[in-house]
């Protein structure tokens, strides 16, 4: 094992510098605000749980998480999400007091990497939960708070593509003949290779019915003008009236021109049991975030309600956000020590008036010049009084 240089981080930990912080925690208060007066009430979680019930009903792959023992010998996990907790604590205590609820949350989420790929193996994400309501009404209004909390942050031009992990996972299951080239598939159509999807049907020497049904859904799937043009493709008629509700709605609220939709779309997050969405915006390569109703994951705390929600990356959201050029109205405060009553009634005084003010002895600086130049304003406090610069 190769030895740790002292500042070396571990594999997939980075740093939040001071500028990163301040636009993250804008992010935080706008959203918050945003959120509480949608109805949503914030709910924080422990940073360690038990890996034998949330490690386990997670849809993190075991090798993602980072897991600990405690003196008592019980394996712990770095929450892997925040889906998986919410519904821990709601089956156990929240439903019992209110139901539906209606949960948001700002949190670190860690999941493990194998390789330095310039993924954050520590993340924030802010998202809500809508726990005890199995109504597409439910569904309209997780997606269109997704799209009303995206333009409240500032991103300019996004789109959420949804489908439908039920009619999805349906339409695969009726066509291969064994849960291996299901789980195959599904994983292809998770990372978004559909060239790889059609090779591989091909390679399985499916009934010519079958085959021709899983190639032509994928290209009809994915490119629709119309949600009925899925509609030969799916079996149970429930969950495609279920997604014509929905797109109705969404209709009725203005929101068609910030959605799509794409029945291929499929999730490694496999609690997903009907909708789910991904969010996409100009500028990352990466998907802001991703929703989904999970009505079966409440059932690993042995309660039976639906459930859904979305989370929002924050590192992404940070690389689309119009940045505005900042103005700098700090402050400096500048003073030897004799006239240390009269410098911090100065700084009392401007911060008073809403400036933020730095104040420093002379004592303390080795280059006065160059700490000067990191502020807009300094005021000097010397023998001979006060001088603004």
């Amino acid at each position: 094992m190769s030895p740790i240089r002292k500042f070396e981080k571990p594999l997939g930990m980075r740093d939040t510098f001071p500028k990163i912080f301040e636009k993250k925690e804008v992010i935080r208060q706008t959203g918050s605000e945003f959120l509480r007066l949608r109805g949503f009430d914030f709910i924080q979680t422990p940073t360690l749980e038990y890996y034998d019930t949330v490690g386990k009903a997670s849809a993190i792959m075991d090798p993602s998480l980072f897991k600990l023992v405690d003196s008592q010998g019980n394996t712990l996990v770095l929450r892997p999400d925040m889906t998986t907790p919410i519904a821990r604590v709601a089956s156990s205590k929240l439903l019992k007091e209110k139901i539906p609820l209606r949960l948001s949350y700002f949190a670190n989420v860690f999941r493990a990497q194998q390789l330095e790929g310039g993924r954050p193996a520590e993340f924030e994400q802010m998202g809500i939960e809508i726990i005890g309501d199995s109504s597409v009404y439910a569904d309209a209004e997780v997606i269109l708070t997704a799209i009303q909390l995206l333009k409240a942050l500032g991103v300019e031009e996004f789109k959420l593509t949804i489908g439908n992990a039920g009619i999805l996972n349906s339409v695969i299951k009726k066509n291969v003949q064994n849960e291996k080239q299901f789980a195959e598939l599904h994983s292809l159509l998770v990372y978004k290779n559909v060239v790889g999807f059609e090779e591989a049907v091909v390679s399985y020497n499916l009934p010519t019915e079958n085959e021709q049904t899983l190639l032509s859904f994928i290209e009809d799937a994915s490119e629709m003008k119309s949600i009925r043009e899925i509609a030969k493709y799916v079996y149970e008629k429930d969950a495609f009236i279920y997604m014509e509700q929905l797109a109705s709605i969404l209709e009725i609220a203005d929101a068609t021109s910030y959605i799509a939709f794409d029945f291929t779309l499929a999730s490694h997050m496999n609690y997903y049991t009907g909708m789910l969405f991904e969010v996409f915006a100009t500028g990352s390569g990466f998907p802001l975030g991703n929703g989904g109703r999970y009505d079966g994951l409440l059932q690993e705390f042995g309660t039976e309600v639906g459930a859904i929600g979305f989370g929002l990356r924050v590192d992404h959201l940070l690389e689309v956000i119009s940045q505005k050029e900042e103005d700098n109205d700090e402050v400096l405060v500048l003073f030897v020590a004799p006239q240390l009553s009269e410098a911090l009634a100065t700084a009392e005084k401007l911060r008073t008036q809403g400036k933020r003010t730095t104040l420093q002895s002379m004592e303390g600086l080795d280059n006065l010049t160059a700490f000067e130049n990191h502020f807009a304003e300094v005021v000097r406090i010397g023998q001979g009084g006060i001088i603004h610069e």
